[in-house]
């Protein structure tokens, strides 16, 4: 395990973040931060355990002009023509890629993410906004040939305000895949981050809102689930929202929306397999696996975390596996080459280390990840939240790491003798997120990508996903599709229209409903 050289000191999150926001944090209402008056929020570096800012909930009045501004914000931008919409989302995307150095050391510094993820991710955020502003000029209804004399029609309508709640692994990618698409749709968004990892949603919205986004259509709530996300899933107010969290958290937000009347979109967890085969190319499937559950730290609801290889390759494929994880770079996160960084948060942390020594309870053989390396323990990063990269080879369905989602740099792997094991093991969790088979025979690959009960799979590959794309899950990996065309139905609702095509007078139809 090689370590990435310090390049800032612990005080470097305090600094990015005041130059960012040197009035503070706070919500976003009407283009502007306001300080909230409601519990205070102490924010902690991931790298090395320091606090670094402090901010306050914004409280049931604050939350209460967040959607005060929203209602506004929707009858505003409903009401805007459709190509000033798409104008104005292209311009959003543009600003995004003036200031994405930016973005990506503002999530660098205050999340612990690694530099190089975090441009790439900046970038996909860009995109998403390029990628809606192309469809927001072209939501289109049908016409719809019925019994009588009548020309009847639908339009697509928006359902107003939107709420987005995001998690802290991937803040300003999930405020962007949340808000690009509703916005699109025509209507206006409430994103409620994580109070762990608030800054770039709030330096997200500003950015938009200077690119033209009217005062009310794009507003942050920060603060504590129990008050401001509470509030939000309740508030009859709000038309959507939309959700990425734990199994646990999106089943609470689903019972308290649904009491309100209130539809959802959930993203939930993951415990995806990775199935390799006897035939398939074991340097592109340890390469695959590595990126499947070790970038970003494991922090990931699609990482490949459980690894099936076929018996007779199995012993061989681990050995690679673990050669790879070890050559990863652990460090500063504002370093370019640093590839793992921490884990977010303290809590998850010690979720992470406990998993751990619960699938060694269970049977799991330590392969790799142990004590911190000499060099990293002895740096200014030695009290942050870091997990070495783990391989635990053995780990039977008996096992807890065969079902429970660590979120973390964590693989689990075991042996299979027939296709039919590798499909069994698959899908013998709750979860339905994603999955992969490496293989070359074409036959059996689309075969087990049709078998595995998984919203995306891939076939020699991992981890690629593209906002033109539909993601979701099945089962306690949630509902609803949260990218491509067809998230666009999910934020809007169809209208029908009846027109009489003869003259008044003419007689209309019973009515039976």
């Amino acid at each position: 395990m090689s370590i990435a050289p310090t390049t800032s000191s612990a005080t470097t999150a305090r600094q990015v973040l005041d130059s960012a926001f040197p009035q503070g944090l706070g919500a976003f209402i009407d283009g502007a931060i306001v300080t909230g008056g409601g519990e205070p929020i102490t924010l902690t570096s991931a790298a090395t355990g320091e606090d670094f800012a402090h901010f306050n909930d914004p409280g049931v009045e604050g939350v209460d002009a967040v959607l005060a501004s929203a209602v506004r914000g929707a009858a505003t931008w409903a009401a805007t023509d459709a190509f000033e919409r798409a104008a104005i989302l292209r311009e959003v995307s543009r600003t995004v890629v003036e200031h994405a150095d930016e973005l990506a050391a503002l999530e660098s510094a205050t999340t612990g993410k690694p530099l190089r993820d975090t441009r790439v991710e900046a970038s996909k955020v860009a995109e998403m906004f390029g990628y809606y502003a192309g469809w927001a000029d072209k939501m289109m209804g049908r016409t719809i040939p019925v019994p009588g004399n009548w020309h009847t029609y639908t339009e697509r309508v928006p359902w107003g305000v939107v709420v987005a709640i995001t998690p802290w692994n991937a803040p300003l990618f999930t405020a962007g895949w949340n808000s690009a698409a509703p916005l699109a749709a025509g209507n206006s968004v409430v994103v409620k981050p994580s109070e762990f990892t608030p800054a770039t949603t709030l330096r997200l919205a500003q950015l938009a809102h200077r690119a033209g986004l009217p005062e009310g259509v794009f507003n942050v709530a920060t603060g504590l689930g129990g008050t401001v996300g509470a509030a939000l899933t309740s508030d009859p107010r709000v038309g959507k929202v939309s959700f990425i969290g734990s199994v646990a958290t999106g089943r609470r937000v689903a019972v308290a929306a649904a009491q309100a009347g209130i539809p959802t979109v959930l993203e939930l967890g993951g415990k995806s397999a990775n199935i390799v085969f006897a035939d398939a190319d074991l340097d592109r499937a340890a390469d695959g696996a590595v990126a499947a559950v070790f970038s970003g730290a494991g922090q990931s609801c699609v990482a490949g975390s459980r690894l099936l290889v076929q018996r007779s390759v199995h012993a061989e494929l681990v050995e690679r596996v673990a050669e790879r994880a070890s050559r990863l770079r652990l460090g500063d996160p504002l370093d370019p080459s640093t590839e793992v960084g921490p884990i977010i948060t303290a809590p998850q942390y010690g979720t992470v280390t406990s998993l751990i020594e619960a699938g060694l309870q269970d049977g799991g053989r330590r392969v790799t990840g142990a004590d911190l390396p000499v060099e990293l323990a002895g740096s200014a990063l030695a009290s942050g939240h870091w997990v070495v990269p783990t391989l635990l080879d053995g780990v039977t369905p008996a096992n807890r790491l065969e079902t429970n989602e660590v979120f973390g740099p964590v693989l689990g792997a075991d042996a299979f003798d027939t296709e039919a094991e590798a499909i069994e093991r698959a899908n013998s969790t709750n979860f339905g997120l994603a999955g992969a088979v490496w293989t070359g025979d074409v036959s059996r690959a689309h075969h087990v990508a049709r078998s595995v009960k998984a919203g995306t799979f891939w076939i020699n590959s991992y981890k690629t996903i593209h906002v033109a794309v539909p993601f979701g899950g099945f089962g306690d990996s949630g509902h609803g599709r949260s990218s491509g065309p067809e998230v666009l139905d999910e934020y809007t609702q169809a209208k029908a229209v009846w027109v009489p095509t003869r003259a008044a007078g003419a007689p209309f139809p019973s009515l039976s409903y």
